[in-house]
């Protein structure tokens, strides 16, 4: 085959494979995925044993995460004793949800409470493992496959409340699991605990609770940007090419 010919057949594939992801994409534009949500919470990782050499937690299989060892007494002005606040706890409620694809949308409520717990009796993080069923066309159920990171600081009294403070991060080197409708194939991603901007972690002051909420984008796979991108690359390799001269 002459080398002009190979650039040419090159050029046809991308081109194909160009259209063939711009059509992809005004399916997936005009689909609404809507349905509801549920959540259940994993087997936690502890962590080292040197830091959390008896972890304590409950609920693996429900909504509601408690972990470390809550037999411990907050300084208390009463004489009579003092106050046992309870565990950590995470508290995922689902939700229904209609949405577009790449938009960002809240696929559930999530509390959390930081407790005061007995030291290494706590956990590192955590897995999220959030059911979608989804209402027709799409008609599916899927379970997608999250991670939280559980930061629990040493309390200290001489510290502020925010020095004290607990924290909760999302785990974006997790992998986001995928499902097919039509022959495409779609991703399901948290992009973190704010409508407007990429916010991965939230804090609890000291015996006390945050509510929030979490929300996610529904996106195709290959997206059409990387196609169009890997065109252009395409493109460009062709012209760097000095196509040779006829022979007479």
């Amino acid at each position: 085959m002459k080398l002009s010919l190979v650039f040419a057949a090159a050029i046809s594939s991308f081109f194909v494979g160009a259209t063939t992801a711009l059509g992809f994409s005004d399916q997936a534009d005009a689909l609404t995925f809507s349905g509801i949500s549920t959540g259940t919470w994993g087997k936690p990782t502890s962590g080292s044993t040197d830091i959390n050499p008896n972890p304590i937690y409950t609920g693996v299989g429900n909504n509601i995460f408690t972990w470390g060892d809550a037999n411990v007494c907050l300084p208390s002005p009463n004489p009579s004793g003092c106050t046992i606040t309870g565990s950590n706890k995470l508290t995922f409620t689902g939700n229904s949800f209609s949405t577009d694809i790449n938009s960002v949308f809240k696929i559930a409520d999530l509390a959390y409470f930081n407790g005061t717990v007995v030291k290494g009796t706590s956990v590192e993080d955590v897995p999220l493992n959030v059911n979608v069923s989804f209402s027709p066309p799409i008609g599916i159920s899927q379970v997608f496959n999250f991670k939280l990171h559980l930061v629990n600081t040493p309390n200290d009294a001489t510290n502020s409340e925010e020095e004290n403070a607990d924290f909760v991060f999302i785990d974006e080197n997790f992998s986001n699991p995928t499902f097919t409708f039509e022959g495409n194939e779609y991703t399901l991603e948290l992009t973190g605990f704010n409508a407007d901007f990429g916010q991965i972690s939230i804090k609890a002051l000291e015996g006390g609770t945050t509510k929030t909420a979490i929300y996610a984008k529904i996106k195709t796979i290959p997206e059409p940007a990387t196609v169009a991108g890997l065109f252009l690359v395409g493109m460009y390799l062709i012209s760097s090419k000095k196509l040779p001269k006829k022979k007479h």
